[in-house]
């Protein structure tokens, strides 16, 4: 494995006590939170391998739960997450599913509202890190690391060039792109990962291109 620098050993600041179990675990609820874009009233969440055998004892779901309320790695209301998330109406159910994944610390979450819902699936890899490797149904790699848009979008011509025709006119840089769609000519999914923040001015722009159907962000 390569290390960018001696955090990306030691892992990030943050509530305790497992880099991998609750720092990254955070991180993938937090990326639930952002994508789904709106207040989550309730949340369904399956843990795999290690997750499922030692989630209570190592603060995965205190860690998950302060994700998808917005805390930080950091933040100290992280060790009581789940009696806030009880107080403000949000009801989430843990469960240990026994299939098999790639990853031992893996977890899929579904979470939503009355006006909606979406599911995800998190790997916490060590350190503090996280894939985000499944969104709706859609096969992607996406860090949660960095700055981050996705796009669904209809698997027409220029829908792609569109979006970064756009992003190189508000001189953007694209770190990492993919697309995938799960059939010719019907619904897309195009995982953007710039250097920067994309400001909420762009995102409206980026809404208005041709065949966009909705867009959300990460923010690092």
């Amino acid at each position: 494995m390569k290390y960018n620098s001696v955090f990306d050993i030691i892992g990030p600041v943050m509530v305790g006590p497992s880099s991998s179990h609750t720092a990254g675990a955070a991180r993938i609820g937090l990326a639930a939170k952002n994508l789904f874009g709106s207040d989550i009233r309730w949340a369904r969440i399956h843990l795999y391998g290690s997750f499922a055998k030692t989630y209570q004892g190592h603060g995965t779901d205190m860690a998950l739960v302060g994700g998808l309320l917005g805390f930080d790695t950091d933040d100290p209301r992280m060790r009581n997450a789940l009696e806030i998330a009880k107080r403000q109406g949000l009801q989430v159910t843990f469960i240990e599913d026994s299939a098999k994944t790639n990853h031992p610390n893996t977890a899929r979450l579904i979470v939503g509202n009355d006006e909606g819902s979406l599911e995800l699936v998190g790997v916490s890899i060590g350190g503090g890190k996280v894939e985000i490797c499944e969104l709706n149904g859609f096969e992607l790699r996406l860090s949660g690391n960095h700055p981050a848009i996705l796009i669904m979008h209809n698997d027409r011509y220029g829908a792609i060039a569109s979006v970064t025709k756009i992003l190189a006119k508000n001189e953007l840089n694209i770190g990492h792109m993919e697309v995938n769609r799960k059939d010719v000519g019907k619904e897309a999914l195009m995982v953007i990962e710039t250097d920067e923040n994309v400001s909420d001015d762009i995102m409206e722009e980026l809404q208005q291109a041709d065949h966009i159907i909705r867009i959300s962000k990460i923010v690092s």
